[in-house]
């Protein structure tokens, strides 16, 4: 049974939680929202500013509400977990609250005041919600909030997604009840339970590697939702370097920004491909294809494994921590990847890499299956049992 909510304001601190449901008082609760005899666990999901944080959180949020949990979520108005959670129907709260890292000593000082501000906003919005569990994905929100959580006794879950941990978990590690992490040795006393992906790439896992098709090798060119401007110059150039008849066939997601710029590029290199602003549908994207020449971001990288997709991987050269090449080497290491550092790839190189895995099937294959054997597909249910495990 869905958990009933009810829609009220905090009219002593209106813009910490504007407009977000709260959930009722336990004897309703006890009365109302019972799921096989046993009261619905309340939990709070702390993820936000990128996708990388939201999507991993949105799955374990579905898992969660299929055993009967209510779930609601803590983030910022500016990040896109202001549209995307409640398109999946989550209530969500809003804090006031930027990153720490910042240039210049005013900037970091309105950084701390704003965190400061944020955290007398989110120990509000924990104790008025009474959540029975927290669990932090990362972001802006997640530190407050976490904090929060560990000040008023509650059980604080934290899962880091990147193979070198960003600040906020970092800080948090010390006061969860639980660390779990999608790489292993990322945190101390952390749990490697994976990347919780989509339900639909999840379920590629258990799909053949078989990729045997007439025609040339089949390309995946994937920018990341703004784009990756590099790979929307480099991969036309390169191609271009290569026989006609030696080309794969070529699907370019290039990001909105950048489309009539990466339609030009082949244009002007006189190679065809398929070239979008988006995929709607990445699951069937992945099953398509039999390479993939990527960016390095976390969730990229679990649900390559998750599809058996071999890769070529270019990392964001200005991500924090160069977290983006550490989560590559795990691929690498393993078996499933190629890897090029951005400031020192140029079209010769990545032509002779696409030539490599284009002409050479039995590779790919092998690939393919390292990079299957490396996927934890029941990441999403891992860490909605851990949850359940420590909550009161």
């Amino acid at each position: 049974m869905a958990a009933a909510v009810c829609w009220q304001a905090v009219p002593w601190w209106p813009w910490c939680c504007a407009s977000a449901p709260r959930w009722s008082s336990a004897r309703k609760w006890r009365g109302r929202c019972a799921v096989n005899a046993v009261e619905a666990k309340r939990v709070l999901i702390m993820a936000g500013g990128t996708g990388g944080h939201v999507f991993p959180a949105l799955a374990v949020a579905d898992e969660l509400r299929a055993r009967g949990c209510a779930v609601n979520w803590l983030g910022t108005r500016r990040g896109i977990e202001a549209r995307l959670v409640p398109e999946h129907g989550y209530p969500i709260h809003f804090l006031k609250v930027a990153g720490l890292r910042g240039v210049g000593i005013r900037a970091r000082l309105r950084a701390v005041l704003s965190l400061a501000a944020a955290g007398v906003q989110a120990f509000a919005a924990v104790r008025r919600l009474r959540p029975q569990v927290v669990l932090g994905f990362g972001g802006f929100a997640a530190g407050p909030g976490g904090m929060a959580a560990w000040a008023l006794g509650i059980p604080l879950v934290i899962h880091e997604q990147n193979a070198i941990a960003g600040t906020t978990n970092r800080l948090l590690a010390r006061f969860a009840t639980r660390v779990l992490s999608a790489f292993p040795d990322v945190l101390p006393g952390t749990r490697q339970c994976g990347n919780p992906v989509r339900a639909a790439i999840t379920a590629l896992a258990a799909t053949p590697l078989d990729r045997t098709h007439a025609g040339p090798a089949r390309l995946l060119v994937l920018g990341g939702s703004l784009g990756a401007r590099a790979l929307n110059t480099l991969v036309p150039a390169a191609l271009a370097l290569l026989p006609t008849a030696a080309r794969p066939v070529v699907r370019h997601q290039c990001g909105e920004a950048h489309l009539a710029a990466a339609r030009a590029a082949y244009a002007e290199a006189g190679v065809e491909a398929e070239v979008m602003p988006f995929i709607a549908d990445m699951a069937e994207a992945y099953g398509w294809a039999d390479f993939a020449i990527c960016r390095a971001g976390a969730l990229t990288v679990s649900e390559l494994a998750a599809a058996g997709l071999p890769a070529i991987l270019v990392p964001y050269p200005h991500a924090i921590d160069d977290h983006q090449y550490h989560n590559a080497r795990w691929l690498v290491q393993g078996g499933a990847a190629l890897l090029f550092r951005e400031e020192t790839l140029d079209s010769v190189q990545l032509a002779a890499a696409v030539a490599e895995l284009s002409t050479d099937p039995p590779r790919r294959a092998a690939m393919a299956t390292q990079a299957r054997g490396l996927a934890l597909p029941d990441a999403a249910q891992a860490v909605a049992a851990a949850c359940l495990e420590v909550a009161r």
